[in-house]
């Protein structure tokens, strides 16, 4: 019988893509190429603050991960793009939730840590 993966476990293997889509510039760089495909320069252009070596990292963990798709083309100097690919596309969908609550929840938090930082009682 097949056991149900336990993300609670140190060996189950689902902790490494939760700590993909918990990774800011994994993130980051899922939703900017659910938008389109880009080269690396534009990435990191576009991505405020990701130094190359994160960019890059992150990048072929995305890669290895099946999520991301890495195409060269043979120009000089090489051209290299980015996308997402279909499996790539079904974890945007998910980010993009995240995003927008986030988008509509700003404010909450902000007044939440506002008033944690004044130590205040939070209240539901």
């Amino acid at each position: 019988m097949l056991q149900r993966p336990d993300p609670f476990s140190a060996q189950c293997p689902t902790r490494q893509v939760l700590d993909r889509i918990g990774d800011k510039w994994a993130v980051l760089i899922l939703i900017m190429l659910d938008r389109e495909t880009l080269r690396f320069n534009e990435l990191r252009r576009r991505i405020e603050s990701i130094s190359q070596k994160m960019l890059s990292q992150t990048l072929k963990s995305l890669e290895r991960d099946g999520l991301v798709r890495r195409e060269v083309f043979a120009t000089v100097p090489v051209t290299v793009e980015y996308s997402l690919t279909d499996l790539g596309r079904t974890l945007a969908q998910t980010v993009q939730a995240l995003t927008l609550w986030a988008e509509r929840h700003i404010g909450a938090v902000q007044e939440a840590q506002r008033r944690y930082d004044r130590g205040e009682t939070l209240l539901p």
